[in-house]
């Protein structure tokens, strides 16, 4: 079982799509080999070191946390139906509504595009709010993200630090 790692104010949560299966069996984010979220973090200047996933509640540190869309573990996001991400709302905004974080970065497209009932998503700063939340969409660190390299990834993230640490 995966547990969020969170606080009240926090500058910004990370919203994973789900727990991989091996996050989930750790009780650790990000802790599958082939997931690149510490590293990218650290690259692209939210953390001074990288943290290991064994350490992630040190992300709170940082003023940063985490927490899934959908609290049901996979091997693969695109697992997961239609109605989890529906079911999964509510709790979802009761949650960003208690903890009021600053920004909401959802890691991946499917989650926002679920939760927005949007059909068409671009990466970077969204523009309306979520719960009092400005909503940063970033391409999802998963291995099985083909689609972006390490580069490409940090370019992404440092875009959204630079956002964040300038307003």
């Amino acid at each position: 079982m995966l547990t969020d790692i969170i606080s009240t104010h926090l500058n910004i949560i990370f919203c994973g799509i789900n727990p991989g299966l091996k996050s989930s069996n750790d009780g650790h984010h990000f802790s599958g080999r082939s997931n690149r979220f510490w590293k990218v973090l650290h690259q692209a200047g939210f953390t001074s070191y990288e943290i290991e996933a064994m350490n992630d509640t040190s992300l709170l540190d940082f003023g940063y946390g985490l927490t899934t869309a959908v609290a049901r573990a996979t091997s693969r996001a695109d697992e997961l139906s239609k109605e989890e991400f529906d079911e999964s709302l509510e709790s979802f905004k009761l949650k960003i509504t208690k903890y009021q974080p600053k920004y909401i970065a959802f890691l991946g497209k499917a989650a926002y595009k679920a939760f927005s009932k949007k059909k068409e998503i671009l990466w970077g700063e969204q523009s309306e709010d979520f719960c009092g939340a400005k909503v940063w969409v970033l391409p999802n660190t998963s291995g099985l993200n083909r689609g972006f390299s390490l580069d490409s990834l940090v370019m992404y993230y440092k875009e959204f630090y630079h956002s964040v640490h300038e307003s």
